[in-house]
């Protein structure tokens, strides 16, 4: 259900429609243009080689039984790419190094590329692979944060002189003292298990060298960005690499750079000179390469008064960024940081961050990007201070929670929300819970949370400001054809959130045609304008569609100015309608888009100062983040004896500025939901003592995931041309959360020890048997 639609200067009734997307219509039947499914004459096959040990040194690579094999055609080793590195994207303050390489005789984790081989088929390539000498001088591991800050732990970084990157406080100073003098304190300590990226389509590339020219066919986020990276560390000019992405099967953050294995593809195509060099990501390298994310420790206090009102909060983050800084380094750490206030008011509130390397895979983005985490710890300690104080968990926040009245704001640290009902929300939410009957041996409970969540980035100064390399813009050109047809292009890329479909619904609703007559080009750096980050961080629609309103309205102005001089009348007493521009008020005097177009187009009968042709383009540089927001409520069951959890009832309520197409959002909705719940309760990347990952991650099924009831709220944001927030995340953020606290409902008895995520049944057994087992 709905709240009701905001369309925004819109004339054609579009924006709001629920329409089919169409992408479906190829994405359904096998026409989708995958980088995988890429097929050039003479394509080669590259096979990636990876570390087997965690942390160590590679002291010999002899290729000499590879080059034995038929087909190979290059054996590439750290030799062969000394000055190849990759930017971290995101520094924090003081970071030693901002770069790192694709190639390296250090080894810091499992499943670090120390060579690539290429043959003429990918047996061939495999099989030479396997024949690759490698002399490893092994060295002790570090596995988690807590033993990687200890003082006799092995140093990853031996210039740095410690396993630290950055140590840095976030808000109030005095947020000690206000906790101190506080009626209640409520303590816990959380732990979160990694979360891996599992999008349908797999990471792949084909890269071809042509002339000097190099093309790269991959599978991304962010189109832009991997040619400025691609372009830099192989030593071309921007100009001569073009990237294609095609359709993107999803990416879920894991695909918005360019990787070190992508990189030694586009160098194996370089040496080979003209021949495209193909891979793909194998299943089993995933877990491995493939970046993953949350991995953390967080130890955070909730202060209240007497009254039940918040008075401070304050959380130590310690961040596990795994071998070295990613692309993103120790930025999704510091969102859990800068949002864990919340949408509820508080005197005062304070973060510790600090970011920790580790033998483990270094650690990226991922769908929610820390914000799932700051959820977490926040409305577990709001639950676990209800349930002390005997509170209701649902008035407990009501009583806290910021009302419209007191938007837009800035909070303890920093943020400034916009927009919003938040109470609204969390009592639309609590009347839609319903309680499922009992009966059957298990224990049953409900649970509750609430979020704020930042979308868009932005402005591109402030993140200059943040240590963020990259702008937070968008451009949009918007052409009208001699026919009335529209021709949309946007930097932004298509990853499977339905951005083609809501792109060309707010060009046909500006710009009065239908939506069929609307193409929409995307992903082609040599066809589309620059993006400087692509579709991350929910921004595709809420400033790539920003910038497309505005591109659209400056179009609008262009045909009603041109349209006023024929016809003689003043261009705001004209509407567009039904593919026409009319005199309001008298349905004769009129003429079609077509012939305004044709004219425009040809030069005719322009008025004075008007140029030919009617194509605009627009830069929009938001003012600042839009602030979605959210609550959602779980109903589990658990079984005492086994640990399990069943999630049996979910319920979610989301503003998400206008929604252009309602169908687009709530299943961008569910689908996150889904993620969520896998946080919760089954999907982690565990290693063992040694750094070695165990390769079981349990994706949620149909069998985890039950029906899902949502209701949206419509705030406009005041922020976004056309009024659009964010929504790609919004699933993300409120499951963990909700399903913990309802566990904890389930099960007060280990109530205050429910800290962990995932909960899986063996955690969730151990607690409970620890609980039942006599001490004395």
């Amino acid at each position: 259900m709905s709240d009701g639609a905001v369309t925004d200067g819109g004339t054609g009734g579009h924006v709001g429609a629920r329409a089919p997307r169409r992408e479906d219509a190829r994405l359904l039947t096998g026409r989708a243009r995958y980088a995988g499914n890429v097929r050039l004459p003479g394509t080669a096959h590259a096979v990636v080689v990876r570390s087997p040990v965690a942390h160590g040194r590679l002291t010999g690579c002899d290729a000499k039984a590879a080059w034995t094999v038929e087909g190979v055609l290059d054996v590439i080793t750290p030799a062969d790419a000394v000055d190849v590195r990759l930017p971290c994207v995101t520094l924090a303050a003081g970071q030693r190094d901002t770069s790192y390489p694709v190639l390296e005789e250090t080894i810091r984790y499992v499943g670090q590329p120390l060579a690539v081989v290429v043959a003429e088929t990918p047996e061939a390539a495999a099989d030479a692979a396997a024949l690759l000498d490698l002399d490893v001088h092994e060295l002790p591991p570090v596995v988690g944060v807590e033993r990687a800050m200890e003082p006799d732990a092995p140093l990853l970084h031996p210039d740095w002189g410690s396993n630290v990157l950055t140590d840095s406080v976030l808000g109030d100073a005095d947020c000690e003292e206000a906790i101190a003098g506080a009626e209640h304190v409520v303590e816990l300590a959380f732990r979160y298990g990694r979360a891996s990226p599992y999008p349908m389509e797999p990471r792949a590339l084909v890269a071809t060298f042509i002339d000097g020219e190099l093309t790269i066919r991959t599978s991304t986020q962010a189109p832009h960005h991997v040619r400025d990276h691609a372009a830099d560390a192989l030593g071309l000019t921007h100009d001569r690499v073009r990237v294609v992405s095609g359709d993107t099967g999803g990416g879920f953050g894991g695909k918005e750079h360019i990787y070190p294995d992508e990189t030694l593809v586009c160098l194996a195509a370089m040496r080979l000179g003209g021949r495209p060099v193909r891979w793909t990501e194998s299943p089993g390298d995933r877990l491995v390469a493939t970046l993953p994310a949350r991995a953390a420790v967080h130890r955070a206090r909730l202060a209240l008064d007497a009254d039940g009102r918040f008075v401070a909060l304050h959380a130590d983050v310690v961040g596990d960024l795994g071998a070295h800084p990613s692309n993103v380094g120790i930025s999704p750490f510091a969102v859990t940081a800068i949002m864990l206030p919340g949408p509820y008011r508080f005197l005062r509130a304070g973060v510790r961050l600090r970011g920790v390397v580790t033998t483990t895979t270094p650690t990226g983005s991922y769908r929610g990007f820390g914000q799932p985490e700051a959820t977490y710890t926040r409305e577990r300690l709001i639950d676990e201070a209800a349930r002390r104080l005997g509170l209701d968990p649902v008035e407990l926040r009501l009583r806290n929670l910021l009302g419209p009245e007191e938007l837009p704001c800035v909070t303890r640290i920093w943020q400034p929300y916009d927009s919003g009902d938040y109470p609204r929300a969390l009592r639309m939410l609590r009347d839609m819970v319903r309680v499922f009957p009992g009966g059957d041996g298990r224990r049953r409970g409900v649970g509750f949370s609430c979020h704020v969540e930042a979308t868009g980035l932005g402005p591109s100064q402030d993140m200059k400001a943040a240590g963020q390399q990259v702008g937070g813009y968008e451009i949009a050109v918007l052409r009208m054809e001699p026919d009335a047809s529209v021709v949309v292009a946007s930097g932004v890329a298509a990853i499977g959130q339905g951005i083609e479909t809501t792109l060309a619904q707010l060009a046909a609703d500006r710009m009065g045609v239908d939506p069929g007559r609307v193409r929409v080009v995307l992903g082609d750096t040599a066809a589309t304008p620059y993006s400087p980050i692509g579709s991350i961080a929910s921004r595709a629609l809420a400033v790539g569609g920003g910038a497309l309103v505005q591109a659209a309205a400056r179009l609008r102005d262009k045909i009603l100015t041109i349209a006023a001089h024929r016809l003689e009348a003043a261009p705001e007493d004209l509407q567009i309608t039904d593919g026409a521009v009319r005199v309001k008020g008298d349905p004769r005097a009129s003429l079609t888009l077509r012939e305004v177009a044709t004219s425009a187009w040809r030069g005719w009968d322009l008025p004075e100062g008007a140029s030919p042709g009617l194509e605009e383009r627009a830069v929009y540089d938001p003012a600042a983040y839009t602030y979605a927001y959210g609550a959602h409520a779980a109903a589990v069951a658990v079984d005492p004896e086994t640990g399990a959890v069943e999630v049996e009832g979910y319920w979610a309520v989301n503003d998400a500025g206008v929604l252009v197409n309602p169908a687009i959002v709530e299943g961008q909705l569910s689908g996150g939901i889904a993620q969520g719940i896998g946080m919760a309760l089954t999907e982690e990347v565990v290693h063992t003592a040694d750094g070695q990952p165990v390769i079981d991650y349990l994706l949620p099924t149909t069998r985890e995931v039950p029906a899902i009831e949502l209701a949206t709220l419509v705030t406009p944001s005041p922020i976004t041309p056309g009024g659009m927030k964010g929504v790609g995340e919004a699933g993300t953020i409120g499951p963990p959360a909700a399903i913990g606290n309802a566990v904890a409902a389930a099960l007060p008895e280990v109530a205050g020890e429910i800290t962990v995520t995932p909960l899986t049944p063996e955690r969730l057994w151990r607690l409970l048997t620890h609980a039942r087992t006599p001490t004395g």
